[in-house]
């Protein structure tokens, strides 16, 4: 089973927020409707920016330990490398 580590935005350079799922359609879907009470729906942050991909649970996890200890700036340069111009990646990983 894959598992996700993936950003959030509410808009370019806006509020992030970053989390790990097993489920990222399912999870991204959670903080678009709001179905949840939470930073993301506090801040109306839902626009899918970046994510990556691991075989395993604790891979995952500890690389968003890792990603939660960076500084704004280095989160705000790993989008752009993969994603310069913020789309919402959310429609293309529905299917």
């Amino acid at each position: 089973m894959a598992h996700y580590v993936y950003l959030l935005a509410s808009k370019k350079h806006g509020t992030l927020y970053l989390g790990v799922t097993n489920d990222l359609v399912r999870r991204v879907y959670e903080h678009r409707t709001k179905s949840v009470p939470s930073f993301t729906s506090r801040y109306d942050i839902g626009k899918l920016v970046w994510f990556e991909i691991y075989d395993d649970a604790i891979a995952a996890i500890s690389r968003e330990k890792e990603l939660k200890k960076w500084r704004r700036g280095w989160k705000i340069r790993l989008i752009e490398e993969q994603n310069p111009n913020w789309d919402d990646l959310y429609l293309g990983i529905c299917g």
